[in-house]
C-alpha cells in the first residue's frame, strides 16, 4: 500500500485553508502519496468509521482558490483515552497534516506523542490559522486568512463608514479577535474609524465597560467640538476576556449561561452591548447623539481569499512538504517575510501548561501609537473649556486619564 498523508481542519474557518489543502494535497499527490482528507477535524478520527475521502489533483485544482473549507471543521477536542492507532496503520498514514490554531496544534501533539508509544511513525506538522492573527509566529509573519478577513472587513467597514456619513449618525462596531485586537486595529486603521478600542490599551488600567463607554462617548463629543455629527467606533471582542463575570453581568443584558455558569457571550451581539451602554449614558448626559450596532465578525471567516493569502497560504501548503522531506515532526509550518520556511516548535511557545501564548498587538510600537495619538478623535485637556458645552466634568471623558497613559 502507498504511503498516505492525512489532512483535517479544526477549529473556526479563515479565507486561505482550501489553498492550504490543494496545495499539500497537489505537492504529496505528485510525490507518489495517498492524500486523505478527514471531514469534522478530530471528530470522527478515533472511531470504527473515520469520515474521510481520497483527495487527488482535481480536487485540489477546483477548490484552492475558494473561500471556507472543502474539509467540513469541527471544535471537538479528542481526550486521551478516545485515541487508537487503528486509522493510521490501517491507511498506512506517515504525516498527520493539521489546519488550524493552538487547540489543534496541541491535540496534534498529544496524538503524535501516542502514536510513538505504539512504537508508530507518523509526523505530524501544523499550518497555523486565525484570522485573529494571535498565534506567535516570527515577527512580521502573519497568520494566514488574517489578511483577507481584514480587507473584507475594510470592504465592509467603509461602507458602515458612507452610512454614518450619509445619516449623520453613529456606529459602535464590534469585530472579532478572541484576546487580541489585531483585526479591530487594522479594519479600523484602514477605515480612518475616529475611536478603535482593543483590550491591548488596557496596559495601565483594568478594562471596564464604563471607560469603554466613556471613550466612545469622547470621541463622539470631540467630533461635535470640530463640527462633525457622524463617525464609528470599533471595539475588539477581545475587551471581554479581561472582564469578570459580574462586570459583564453588570450589564443588564439577559444571558444564557453554560455548565459552568458563565455568561455564553458566543449567544449575543458584542455591539449590541455597547451600543446599549453608550446611549444609557448618552441620556443621562442629555445629549442627543443616535448611534446603531454592527457586528463585523463571521461575514469575515469564508470570504475569498486574496492575492496575498493564496500566495501565502500556498508557500505553507509546499512547506510542509519540505518539513515533512527534512524529517521534521511536531511543528508549526512558518515562513519569514522573505519566504523562507522553518519550523516553529510548540514546546518553544507554550507556557508550564501547554497552552501557546497569545501575541497581542504590540501597544507600545510606533506604528501603533501614531494611530492612537494622531488618527483618532477624543478629549483632552486642550478641549475641556469646549466641552463644558455638552457636560459638566469633560476630565471624566480625557482619553488619556481613561487608559492612565
Amino acid at each position: 500500500m502507498k504511503e498516505a498523508v492525512a489532512i483535517l481542519c479544526a477549529g473556526g474557518p479563515a479565507p486561505g485553508i482550501n489553498t492550504v489543502i490543494g496545495s499539500v494535497t497537489k505537492v504529496f499527490v505528485q510525490a507518489g502519496f495517498n492524500v486523505l482528507g478527514l471531514h469534522e477535524g478530530y471528530k470522527t478520527l478515533f472511531t470504527d468509521e473515520p469520515h474521510f475521502e481520497y483527495l487527488d489533483f482535481e480536487f485540489a485544482d477546483k477548490i484552492y482558490s475558494r473561500g471556507g473549507s472543502a474539509l467540513k471543521m469541527s471544535r471537538y477536542k479528542p481526550k486521551n483515552e478516545e485515541f487508537n492507532e487503528k486509522f493510521f496503520v490501517k491507511n498506512n498514514v506517515k504525516l498527520l497534516v493539521t489546519i488550524g490554531g493552538d487547540d489543534t496544534a496541541s491535540t496534534a501533539n498529544r496524538i503524535a506523542k501516542f502514536l510513538i508509544s505504539k512504537k508508530l511513525n507518523v509526523s505530524n506538522i501544523h499550518v497555523p490559522k486565525t484570522i485573529d492573527n494571535d498565534l506567535p509566529l516570527p515577527e512580521g509573519s502573519p497568520t494566514f486568512g488574517y489578511h483577507s478577513a481584514k480587507e473584507e472587513g475594510v470592504r465592509l467597514g467603509n461602507t458602515i463608514y458612507e452610512d454614518a456619513r450619509t445619516s449623520g449618525t453613529w456606529f459602535v462596531v464590534s469585530a472579532m479577535g478572541r484576546e487580541a485586537g489585531h483585526l479591530a486595529f487594522g479594519i479600523g486603521t484602514a477605515c480612518h474609524y475616529p475611536m478603535i478600542i482593543i483590550p491591548e490599551m488596557f496596559n495601565k488600567t483594568k478594562a471596564t465597560f464604563d471607560k469603554i463607554t466613556k471613550m466612545i462617548i469622547s470621541s463622539m463629543i470631540k467630533r461635535k467640538i470640530l463640527g462633525i455629527s457622524y463617525g464609528v467606533a470599533v471595539v475588539s471582542e477581545g475587551v471581554f476576556h479581561f472582564m469578570s463575570d459580574e462586570e459583564i453581568e453588570g450589564t443588564g443584558i439577559n444571558f444564557t449561561y453554560d455548565d459552568h455558569g458563565h455568561p455564553e457571550l458566543g449567544n449575543v451581539s458584542k455591539s449590541h452591548i455597547f451600543n446599549m451602554l453608550v446611549q444609557r449614558k448618552l441620556k443621562k448626559l442629555g445629549l442627543d447623539i443616535k448611534s446603531r450596532p454592527n457586528e463585523l465578525g463571521y461575514e469575515l471567516r469564508c470570504c475569498r481569499p486574496i492575492a496575498y493569502d493564496l500566495a501565502y497560504a500556498t508557500l505553507l501548503g509546499t512547506g510542509v512538504y519540505k518539513l515533512y522531506k527534512d524529517g521534521v515532526t511536531g511543528c508549526m509550518v512558518t515562513a519569514d517575510p522573505a519566504g523562507n520556511i522553518s519550523p516553529l516548535f510548540l514546546k518553544d511557545v507554550e507556557d508550564e501548561k501547554g497552552k501557546v501564548k497569545p501575541r497581542l498587538v504590540n501597544i507600545d510600537s510606533e506604528r501603533v501609537q501614531l494611530v492612537y495619538r494622531n488618527n483618532l478623535h477624543y478629549i483632552t485637556k486642550n478641549d475641556y473649556k469646549a466641552v463644558k458645552n455638552f457636560m459638566e466634568n469633560p476630565e471624566d471623558y480625557d482619553f488619556f486619564k481613561l487608559l492612565n497613559w
